[in-house]
């Protein structure tokens, strides 16, 4: 094949490469995709150690003082969006709900083929979060932090291992697959430094040690 064919012939394929690309933005989250990646060991070390040190305080808390789920894109809420950011070949109907796909749960390694048997989780759970500083926020700002998208803070896992997790902390609670504790901590850290949240003192101990050996 002549050269100037060839480079063509690249010239179009790098083209189209990018049209798909392109496409699958404007689609939304595509199969497959992770929780957002967490800051590294170190950083999350350096905001651990930024964090205010605090005994924890529920009083008044209610789970609908955090409204979800609200709408993400088009016809998808939060929880139709992360099915189909962390699921894979995940088909949707109009209203945005998954008919068909898998799902990988990253805390005790199970896989579900019916959006039914996933939970989506709040890494840091709503009422941790109500009992290291949210209590003052504004709805506004619960709800934010409710249906966050963009930092590592919700993500699909097993319905009945979410369930069994509630609102425990690090110290009361890690994820049965070892191989995800980095990855849980460092999230956990970013969350709670992002949103000027205290962590109580097991909490911090329990997230020191795993990140020392991170």
């Amino acid at each position: 094949m002549p050269k100037f064919y060839a480079r063509r012939r690249l010239s179009i394929l790098a083209a189209l490469t990018g049209l798909i690309a392109w496409i699958g933005l404007l689609n939304g989250p595509t199969a497959s995709a992770a929780l957002p990646t967490p800051v590294s060991a170190a950083t999350a070390r350096t905001y651990l150690a930024s964090l205010s040190v605090a005994t924890e305080n529920r009083t008044g808390y209610a789970r609908d003082l955090f409204p979800t789920w609200i709408t993400i894109s088009g016809t998808c809420n939060t929880r139709e969006y992360i099915l189909k950011r962390d699921g894979t070949n995940v088909v949707t109907d109009s209203a945005c709900a998954s008919t068909s796909g898998s799902w990988y749960s990253v805390y005790d390694g199970a896989t579900w083929t019916a959006a039914s048997d996933v939970d989506i989780d709040h890494l840091v759970p709503l009422a941790e979060a109500w009992d290291s500083g949210a209590g003052a926020w504004t709805t506004a700002q619960r709800q934010a932090f409710a249906n966050d998208v963009t930092r590592p803070q919700l993500l699909a896992v097993t319905d009945n291992v979410n369930q069994s997790k509630g609102d425990k902390d690090p110290a009361e609670w890690m994820p049965s697959l070892s191989s995800y504790a980095c990855t849980y901590v460092r999230a956990w850290v970013q969350v709670k430094y992002y949103y000027g949240l205290s962590v109580d003192t097991a909490e911090k101990t329990k997230l020191s040690s795993v990140l020392s050996g991170c």
